[in-house]
C-alpha cells in the first residue's frame, strides 16, 4: 500500500488512507479483507459529525473513486504480473 502512497491507520487493522491535500481530509480510505483478498475503497470528504461514531460521509463511486481504483488496479497488475486486467 505504501507504494501507492497509502499509510496504515494507527487504530484500525487492515485500514489504510491517503491524503489528497496534505491534511486529514479529504482522503482515500481502503479497508482490506485479508480472508477474501478484497479492497474496499472510498473517499472521505470529512470526518464523522457524530461523536463516538464510525459512520462517515464516504463516497463509494464517482469519478475520483473510479480513477483511484483504476490506478490501484494497474499498480497491482504491474507489481504481481497479472495481465488480464
Amino acid at each position: 500500500m505504501r507504494g501507492l502512497g497509502y499509510h496504515p491507520d494507527r487504530n484500525k487493522k487492515n485500514s489504510f488512507s491517503k491524503s489528497l491535500q496534505g491534511g486529514k481530509f479529504p482522503r482515500f480510505h481502503i479497508y482490506y479483507d485479508s480472508e477474501k483478498q478484497i479492497l474496499n475503497l472510498h473517499l472521505d470528504q470529512k470526518a464523522s459529525t457524530y461523536q463516538k461514531a464510525t459512520d462517515h460521509a464516504g463516497e463509494y463511486d464517482g469519478p475520483a473513486v473510479f480513477k483511484e481504483a483504476q490506478r490501484i488496479k494497474k499498480y497491482v497488475n504491474n507489481r504481481f504480473g497479472k495481465k488480464d486486467g
